[in-house]
């Protein structure tokens, strides 16, 4: 009898090609999609919550799986870390509603994104954040914040790129964010969104142009200015993958 999985995953996307599947590539996606087949026989692809881009990392990601296997939730899970490389872990396994999509059904999405502050960043942290070093207007960037907050149109923020709305569950590039603060920890700028859903590359270009804020080529007035824009040649470069991370979806 068919089964609906809900699976939570965190992975390493450093040595990744993004979620999606893609041909001759590694990627997170196809990565699964070959545990699950080992583990059941079956080639149930798996469906994200959201496609993250190559590089970028995740804390709980969400995807959701068609099987018929009867193995338990709990041995399924073991089985699958098992299988899968260490980058790749499943946190957990549920059964889930017969309607349940990890996309379709998901209600907002956090995402996190690190900068190190410090002169030498440590090996073992390079792939995690991005290093900027340089000097910044920190508290110009947290009060610059919230001028993304409520229901706007992010298209200045979202990648020119034809495929990216392909699996997008709104029309058009209006979203709504319900929290955005950068804080700082340690050596650490860190910027927290929570919204409603996030166009392609639209966290990265945020902090580019957050960025551009902390470095005095921007104040609030100019920000503004580039969100009613809607024109993504008005914004700023996008920031490193290395730095983004998934933090959770809420359905």
């Amino acid at each position: 009898m068919p089964r609906n999985l809900k699976l939570t995953l965190a992975y390493d996307g450093y040595d990744f090609a993004g979620w999606q599947v893609q041909p001759d590539r590694a990627t997170i996606q196809g990565t699964l999609l070959s545990a699950i087949e080992r583990v059941t026989g079956e080639s149930a692809m798996p469906q994200g919550s959201g496609r993250t881009d190559a590089g970028v990392h995740a804390l709980a990601q969400v995807a959701s799986v068609n099987i018929s296997s009867p193995i338990p939730t709990a041995n399924l899970r073991v089985a699958l870390n098992d299988t899968l490389p260490p980058a790749i872990r499943v946190l957990g396994v549920e059964e889930a509603a017969e309607g349940f999509h990890a996309r379709k059904s998901a209600r907002a999405k956090t995402y996190r994104y690190r900068i190190y502050r410090g002169e030498i960043c440590q090996p073992f942290l390079a792939r995690y954040v991005y290093h900027h070093p340089y000097p910044l207007d920190e508290a110009a960037m947290m009060s610059s914040a919230a001028i993304v907050i409520g229901e706007h149109d992010f298209t200045s923020f979202a990648a020119v790129d034809p495929e990216a709305r392909k699996e997008e569950l709104l029309p058009n590039n209006v979203r709504t964010i319900y929290s955005s603060e950068w804080r700082r920890e340690g050596q650490e700028m860190i910027y927290s969104v929570r919204g409603n859903g996030f166009l392609h590359h639209m966290v990265r270009n945020l902090v580019g142009v957050f960025l551009m804020v902390g470095k005095g080529n921007l104040n609030a007035d100019g920000l503004r200015r580039i969100l009613e824009a809607r024109d993504r040649s008005a914004a700023a470069a996008t920031a490193p993958a290395s730095g983004l991370f998934l933090v959770g979806v809420e359905y």
